[in-house]
């Protein structure tokens, strides 16, 4: 396909995956706050053996080139039919998009993904989204370009904003991302002031993972995500196979001092699973991650523990005891490690907060005492022009049928 100055081109080759892996290190040369995702990250996306969505679903990517041949764009389409079902209109997605300051050559990769998408039954795409979890390389960049990305959340220029708002994309929802500091003197009183009060009933703790006993806690993690999580529209409960597996994924990375559960007469109501984050370290491997990357990665965080930033992966408070005070007593136990033990962590830091959910971003800025500081923004393209668009719902506890 040829147009004007640019030729639009599938990646169907080992060389062409290179290409595509390799033009952000050309989009962010000198920028200091870029870091470069590891390439088997993004390759697994793209993997069906590795990829669970493929078994219902499709992936394809392009790269666009300039008339001496350069790579100047990329992007990659996707759908699953499951997912697709239970939007509003069957809806596929696009992401991992890059590309230079040109808006043809962004027409010319947001064609190719509507049309491909449209000849699979879409009728509507998100971008730029992932092909799988929504906590990996989701959403646009719109706020907090000076930041370093936290691990596998997207970073882009901000020219990438009217790139997509140009081609006709409307904001479906926007993702906040929170930095809580333990010396915010204020924060800290608000967060003692609810901790004592929930600790002036009797059966309530909050005490850091046992990594002894790594079967027994990633049962409690499972009891509180499918009470906090799973009633969500979208969201499956987790079975005991997935809740294991995703510890032991996790545990080469693990601070246990990071990681609390909350509970009441020795059940377990709440969880904050935080682990030291990774682009603190992972920049200078410049996508490679073989078997020296993997001891250099080891030495660094578990020896010289380089990492001075918490990642908050995912946060949890069983339903029932919503407002009670366990998101501060949890807190506070952050701030005893963190200011107590004069650790290496400065901050902590909680991606993906949807502006869908105004429950759990009040509860972040209230209760846990956090400041926004950068916003992510996925986009939705309706193929029907004419069609009405609607912005994401509001999130509630009933799930769709």
């Amino acid at each position: 396909m040829n147009t004007n100055k640019y030729v639009l081109e599938e990646v169907a080759t080992p060389a062409l995956v290179r290409e595509w892996l390799d033009l952000p290190k050309r989009i962010y040369r000198g920028n200091r706050n870029w870091v470069c995702p590891l390439d088997v990250d993004v390759c697994e996306v793209f993997d069906p053996a590795k990829n669970e969505l493929f078994a219902d679903g499709e992936a394809v990517r392009w790269v666009v080139r300039d008339a001496s041949g350069q790579v100047v764009g990329r992007i990659a389409a996707f759908y699953n039919r499951e997912k697709a079902a239970i939007e509003e209109q069957p809806t596929g997605g696009c992401g991992f998009f890059e590309s230079i300051d040109d808006q043809q050559v962004a027409d010319m990769l947001f064609d190719a993904a509507r049309m491909w998408l449209a000849g699979r039954g879409m009728e509507a795409m998100d971008g730029p989204i992932n092909f799988g979890q929504r906590r990996d390389w989701w959403g646009l960049l719109v706020e907090g370009y000076e930041f370093q990305p936290l691990y596998k959340n997207p970073y882009n220029p901000p020219y990438y904003k009217e790139l997509f708002e140009n081609y006709g994309f409307r904001n479906y929802f926007n993702q906040h991302s929170f930095v809580w500091r333990a010396n915010v003197s204020e924060a800290s009183a608000r967060i003692f002031d609810r901790a004592e009060r929930l600790y002036s009933t009797p059966g309530y703790h909050v005490e850091p993972i046992d990594m002894k006993n790594l079967e027994e806690q990633a049962e409690n993690f499972r009891l509180v995500y499918n009470k906090a999580w799973a009633l969500f529209s979208g969201v499956k409960p987790m079975s005991q196979e997935e809740a294991l597996h995703m510890m032991r994924q996790m545990k080469p990375v693990i601070d246990p001092d990071i990681i609390f559960f909350a509970y009441f007469n020795d059940e377990p109501i709440g969880f904050f699973i935080t682990i030291p984050d990774l682009n603190r370290i992972i920049g200078r491997f410049n996508g490679k991650f073989g078997l020296w990357q993997k001891l250099q990665l080891l030495w660094e965080l578990k020896v010289r523990k380089r990492s001075d930033r918490i990642f908050g992966v995912i946060f949890g408070i069983a339903p029932e005891f919503h407002g009670k005070g366990v998101e501060s007593a949890i807190m506070a136990s952050y701030w005893h490690f963190m200011m107590e033990r004069q650790t290496r962590y400065k901050t902590l830091e909680l991606a993906w907060i949807g502006d869908f959910n105004p429950v759990m971003n009040r509860m972040i800025e209230t209760y846990v005492c956090a400041t926004r500081h950068k916003v992510h923004t996925t986009y939705r393209y309706l193929f029907d022009r004419e069609k009405e668009f609607h912005r994401c719902p509001r999130l509630g506890v009933k799930r769709r049928e």
